[in-house]
């Protein structure tokens, strides 16, 4: 699974590491949120959750204009958790944040998107919480380490995702709530090593593959099935954090940062499987 990542970069380095054509993070878009979001929808945030609203990278056609054009690349802001274009309601759809990549094709909340509406997530890497085989917490559960997992060779993690439209029925057709534009990420088998940590990660795309992954033209779902099933093991280095990502009002790049081995207790370093702390 994955239910936290860092979204650090602005727009202007998501323009050009993602080669985007448009950049429409600037446009009103609806919440789900109750609170305004912190950090504002659109700036560095080390602690991306579920129902947050995200830089997505996505492929469309323009709209309102006379002729017909090719698609662009555009930088949008997307709420994190699917809401599927016929559900009834917000409840269903925003419980999906992830989608898995060995069912998606079949499943009904996320074949038509992972046919023609896919998208990237720009990520700086993401976390995940490894069980502890050895350590229990004061509840007497096993202890939970969150790790940080990011791309051993500096590059942007691009999260491959679907992304859906759903029309409020309740709300005016022109109002700009009427509309909400929603996405989930993909999750594949965790590679040797990270599954250590968890038995699932997001699927990651390289450079030369974005694309063909953004094309909406391209519908055949055999070759869709080619992305979803792809896989570089080697490609991710993980450390401890700190247990305060643990909390969506805590944002910063300091949730980034290793933490010291004193801290550790019952941790299985990744690399060597070695339990570490007592």
């Amino acid at each position: 699974m994955c239910g936290r990542y860092a979204a650090s970069a602005r727009p202007d380095e998501l323009i050009e590491a993602f080669d985007v054509d448009d950049d429409r993070t600037g446009e009103t878009t609806r919440t789900v949120l109750k609170n305004p979001q912190s950090p504002p929808a659109g700036e560095p945030d080390w602690n991306m959750a579920p129902s947050k609203q995200a830089p997505v990278v996505l492929t469309r056609a323009p709209r309102g204009v006379d002729e017909p054009a090719p698609p662009r690349r555009q930088l949008r802001l997307l709420t994190w958790g699917l809401v599927p274009s016929w559900s009834k309601d917000l409840k269903t759809g925003l419980r999906m944040t992830n989608a898995r990549a060995e069912s998606v094709l079949g499943k009904g909340a996320f074949a038509q998107a992972a046919r023609s509406r896919r998208c990237l997530v720009p990520a700086e890497g993401w976390y995940e919480w490894q069980v502890s085989p050895t350590a229990l917490d004061a509840k007497g559960k096993p202890r939970k380490q969150p790790f940080f997992i990011h791309r051993a060779d500096g590059e942007p993690v691009a999260f491959a995702g679907l992304y859906e439209f759903w029309r409020d029925q309740e709300v005016d057709a022109d109002d700009p709530d009427a509309w909400l534009t929603t996405f989930t990420i993909i999750t594949t088998v965790a590679d040797p090593g990270m599954d250590r940590i968890h038995d699932r990660q997001p699927l990651v795309l390289e450079r030369e593959q974005w694309e063909h992954w953004l094309d909406p033209v391209e519908t055949d779902p055999e070759v869709v099935r080619t992305f979803l099933e792809f896989s570089a093991p080697g490609r991710f280095e993980a450390h401890p954090v700190g247990r305060g990502v643990g909390a969506t009002r805590n944002n910063g790049r300091g949730l980034l940062e290793p933490s010291p081995p004193s801290e550790l207790v019952g941790v299985v370093d990744p690399m060597t499987g070695e339990v570490i702390g007592s």
